[in-house]
């Protein structure tokens, strides 16, 4: 079985140093800052984030100072992201945690998110990087749009498989391709070395997503992640819209009702989970996952021998047989 531990060896000390780094952007003189930044850090996730930003550096160079500040930027957006998202959906908790949303209530959780949003441009300006805030910025602003547009589509229950893959490009993918094109380019690579990297994280970031959507499908108590969440929460994944497209007519428009009206209902849920189930549309979500999966190796292949791609073909597999 594939370890993180095994992952980072070619970053290890990096990845260490990086912990204090990354505590001392987040430092404010407010003190209920300091409570809430040090809750955040004891709950923090995997690092897959800055481990993808190291990992991608080290492909070509040992990492330097812009590799830190690539790495906290990321991570300082996306914690960021993360309290406002549980403030949108009003959730409980986060990586089995309560959230800063239920803990601070959401005046308190959404300047808290604007503070580490502030906290990560700052940085990478004193640090004279605006080459990585370029990067960044360019994902942040299409996580956006993605969010955007499956509220959108999700009130309308219309999504198709097309939109489908851009509405997750753009909300999962985009941050994983700046965490390998920012890593590239904090230790000077060449922009055909950038878009490649970046290009090989998004095919990643893709399959990453999807393995998230096949979880709601999961035996109960598996993960942490409640089974037909999804479902509740009307978001139309790649194994639901392969199913809703194979089945007749009037089978779609009865599930479609279900999702709209029934969607709090548990045995109408679990009623759309068997369906899904039935109709072969995990079997698909898995083979397309398989399919991005290759395409990033693919692509990995063509870069540089080191033992530093080869923790990156470790972490793509790690992506997908990932338990939680």
């Amino acid at each position: 079985m594939i370890s993180l531990t095994d992952i980072k060896k070619p970053i290890a000390g990096h990845i260490d140093r990086f912990e204090d780094y990354f505590r001392d952007t987040m430092k404010s003189k407010v003190p209920l800052l300091s409570v809430i930044t040090n809750y955040i850090l004891r709950t923090k996730g995997k690092q897959m984030r800055p481990i993808l930003v190291f990992l991608s550096a080290k492909m070509y160079s040992e990492p330097q100072e812009g590799t830190y500040v690539a790495a906290s930027l990321i991570e300082l957006l996306h914690t960021a992201s993360l309290i406002h998202d549980d403030v949108v959906d009003e959730a409980p908790e986060r990586r089995g945690a309560f959230s800063i949303y239920t803990l601070w209530k959401t005046k308190v959780a959404v300047l808290v998110g604007d503070y580490l949003l502030a906290k990560g441009l700052m940085l990478s300006v004193e640090k004279d990087r605006f080459d990585i805030l370029k990067i960044v910025s360019q994902a942040v602003k299409e996580m956006s749009e993605g969010e955007l547009l499956q509220i959108e589509k999700a009130r309308k229950l219309d999504i198709n498989e097309e939109v489908y893959f851009e509405i997750i490009r753009q909300k999962t993918a985009t941050l994983i391709a700046a965490c390998t094109a920012a890593g590239a380019r904090s230790v000077g690579a060449d922009e055909h070395t950038v878009a490649t990297m970046h290009s090989f994280g998004e095919k990643l970031g893709i399959a990453f997503q999807i393995k998230d959507d096949l979880f709601d499908y999961q035996p109960k108590g598996l993960i942490g992640k409640p089974v037909g969440n999804d479902i509740k929460e009307k978001k139309m994944t790649l194994p639901l819209i392969y199913a809703l497209q194979k089945t007749d007519k009037k089978t779609k428009r009865e599930v479609l009702r279900k999702i709209n009206k029934y969607n709090n209902n548990k045995e109408k849920v679990a009623e759309i989970i068997q369906f899904v189930t039935e109709s072969g549309g995990l079997e698909y979500a898995r083979t397309r996952m398989e399919d991005y999966v290759q395409q990033a190796l693919t692509t990995l292949d063509t870069l540089p021998e080191t033992p530093a791609r080869e923790s990156m073909r470790m972490l793509v597999h790690y992506a997908i047989v990932r338990k939680k």
